[in-house]
């Protein structure tokens, strides 16, 4: 049996950020489905996936938090995410595939869908905020940890560095126009 998580004042304000934390990821991502132009969700998701890879980050450098029961309690049912990732693809069309390195010490490229990762991330964070939602800060603790290490903080980072691609490319790929009308100017200015 493992030995019982101790929650104290710091713990119980650490669970409290990141059940905050989780729960605006869940609502940002849900609002975000709903956009209609990837224009406007690419840089969104961004946005969101890096604010919640803080929350990862922080979970992971903590101490390992173990369980209360050997078995997870019941807390209902998984939260329905298919319409989000059915959203999600839609919204993100031709973004949606992409390739990535899943462990960078066993190099194999694999394909994955940012729909289908960002849904299961929604999963695993969602599981634990119906830990904590119920007063199981303990469970919900150690499933946010153990879920980060285990899934959603390897598929959140490769979403960032996916997300990060397209707006890299959108910016730097950028034709600059314009350019002939500013050197006309220049030439102008200088003379010829």
């Amino acid at each position: 049996m493992t030995e019982q998580l101790v929650i104290d004042g710091e713990l119980e304000e650490f669970a409290v950020q990141i059940a905050d934390q989780v729960e605006s990821f869940l609502i940002a991502l849900g609002a975000i489905a709903r956009e209609e132009s990837p224009s406007a969700a690419v840089p969104l998701l961004l946005l969101e996936v890096s604010q919640i890879l803080l929350a990862g980050a922080r979970l992971g450098a903590q101490q390992d938090f173990s369980p209360g029961q050997e078995f997870q309690p019941d807390v209902g049912p998984e939260a329905e995410v298919d319409g989000l990732r059915l959203a999600l693809a839609k919204l993100l069309d031709n973004l949606d595939t992409y390739s990535f390195v899943f462990d960078p010490y066993v190099p194999d490229v694999v394909e994955s869908q940012l729909s289908d990762d960002f849904a299961s991330i929604a999963t695993d964070l969602e599981n634990g905020l119906r830990h904590y939602r119920r007063g199981n800060v303990a469970e919900a603790l150690w499933w946010w940890q153990f879920s980060y290490v285990s899934s959603w903080g390897n598929l959140a980072g490769a979403a960032l560095n996916a997300l990060l691609s397209v707006v890299t490319h959108d910016r730097m790929d950028a034709e600059f126009t314009g350019e002939d009308e500013d050197l006309a100017a220049v030439e102008e200015i200088l003379g010829d």
